[in-house]
């Protein structure tokens, strides 16, 4: 019996600094990372958005961040340089960055996500733009592809997630943050655990090439370390199997034009299943696989990212130059 009471006082003791901790590194993170963009409306809630340039030679560009991350991410990448000639909209994806969940858990699901990125686009005045979409979001372009086409033009896909892959499989520590005890484990656990493995975590996302020196600050990453952001994020991750394999046979419908870029390097997402297969039920897809180039290709080759993207978008531009100027 005192064992067991000597147990129970430790795990209790353990789980109040946990919450304490997780309370201070995510008003530190709060205060250091505020909102940089302006929020839009949407039903539901508000998605908070990062703006550049100025509507010049059409089309805009959107940019879609992948899971752990948010619209600073995007931006930091290609949203600098391509702001010179077009206007960029970096969106966080629902639950986070500063967006709201817009709901529970279905929020997880990628044409949820798809029909509020839309709403937010069209209150934007945004008409037919170039989705630019990272891993995790590889999964909502299709949706807006085919369900949203009065805001996309065109796709250019990035390391993405599009088909069911061996097993399912997900990382750990995923796992409790959506089961039933999972608000005391995003409470108590994940923010801490999360600041002292961040470092090693982002080593793996972005091998074989290096972090950037300034990539967690620039891109804003400790924000997912905030309870409900990683709660978002888990129901993300654990949802997208289900969802892509769902969905996956619709991609044959899509009649948009669309460019696929990975690495053969990539070792959090199978190229071969995703950027491949993509490229194949789609019509007319460009593929380019780039040797040597991990998971994050629009840092390794942001040049020839930006390209591609200037590519599509000339392209697309005269086409929505003219119908913008049909009275």
């Amino acid at each position: 019996m005192k064992i067991a009471l000597a147990l129970a006082v430790t795990l209790a003791l353990v789980l109040a600094l946990g919450a304490l901790a997780t309370w201070l590194i995510a008003r530190h993170v709060e205060a250091r990372f505020p909102p940089t963009g302006r929020f839009v409306e949407v039903r539901g809630g508000r998605l908070h958005v990062i703006e550049a340039g100025a509507a010049g030679r059409a089309p805009d560009i959107v940019l879609l961040h992948g899971a752990s991350s948010n619209a600073a991410d995007m931006m930091r990448a290609l949203g600098e340089r391509l702001a010179q000639t077009h206007r960029i909209i970096a969106l966080d994806r629902p639950g986070h960055g500063w967006s709201d969940r817009l709901g529970g858990p279905e929020m997880a699901q990628p044409a949820r996500q798809a029909a509020a990125v839309a709403d937010a686009l069209r209150s934007l005045g945004v008409e037919r733009a170039i989705v630019v979409a990272h891993s995790w979001a590889g999964a909502v372009a299709p949706h807006l592809a085919l369900d949203h086409r009065d805001v996309t033009g065109g796709l250019v896909l990035l390391s993405p997630v599009t088909h069911p892959w061996p097993g399912g499989t997900i990382s750990w520590y995923y796992g409790p943050a959506t089961s039933p005890v999972g608000r005391l484990f995003t409470r108590t656990v994940t923010t801490p655990a999360g600041a002292l493995l961040m470092p090693a975590v982002t080593s793996a996302v972005f091998a074989p090439q290096p972090v950037p020196q300034d990539y967690l600050e620039a891109a804003r990453i400790p924000l997912v370390l905030r309870p409900s952001a990683f709660e978002a994020n888990a129901q993300d991750v654990a949802g997208l199997y289900d969802a892509v394999t769902a969905h996956n046979r619709r991609y044959r419908e899509i009649r948009l034009p669309a460019t696929v870029i990975a690495g053969d390097a990539d070792g959090i997402v199978y190229t071969d299943i995703h950027s491949r297969s993509f490229a194949r039920e789609v019509p007319g897809t460009k593929l380019m696989i780039l040797p040597g180039i991990g998971h994050m290709p629009h840092y390794a080759a942001q040049d020839l990212i930006a390209a591609e993207i200037e590519a599509l978008a000339s392209r697309l531009g005269g086409t929505v130059e003219s119908r913008a100027a049909t009275p």
